[in-house]
């Protein structure tokens, strides 16, 4: 099993603030849309149902941007297993030439749904996830 996922945004009108180019809350959506399908696609589905995701904090690289109709792919990847509750998540976006123009780096907290409280991330859960 893979343990970097990979999904392609194209920038509607919508994506667009008044600077010509996609808003910065649009990555940010576009994070945690990669992250939940690639939750969806590796975790089984009983983990689905026990856990859920928090975010504590985002750092973003901007080293360029795209315009309206623009398409970019994005790869996710968690670099380290995790630190009790929490772990870090990368997403890379890269334009049509191949060059990265958003790097982000995310915290994420593991959240028990019934409790609504953090809970240590095991192996178990991990393991599907680290890059390799």
């Amino acid at each position: 099993m893979s343990s970097s996922f990979e999904m392609r945004f194209t920038a509607g009108p919508e994506h667009i603030d008044f600077n010509g180019h996609v808003n910065n809350m649009v990555w940010l959506q576009w994070v945690q849309d990669i992250a939940t399908a690639h939750w969806e696609a590796v975790a089984p589905k009983d983990q689905q149902d026990k856990y859920a995701w928090w975010v504590s904090r985002h750092e973003i690289d901007y080293r360029g941007n795209i315009g309206e109709g623009d398409a970019v792919a994005a790869r996710t990847f968690i670099p380290d297993p995790p630190q009790g509750a929490r772990f870090l998540r990368c997403v890379d976006f890269t334009n049509a030439e191949g060059k990265a123009i958003v790097q982000v780096r995310s915290m994420w907290v593991m959240i028990d749904r019934a409790s609504g409280r953090p809970l240590r991330i095991t192996p178990a859960i991990s393991d599907p996830f680290l890059k390799a």
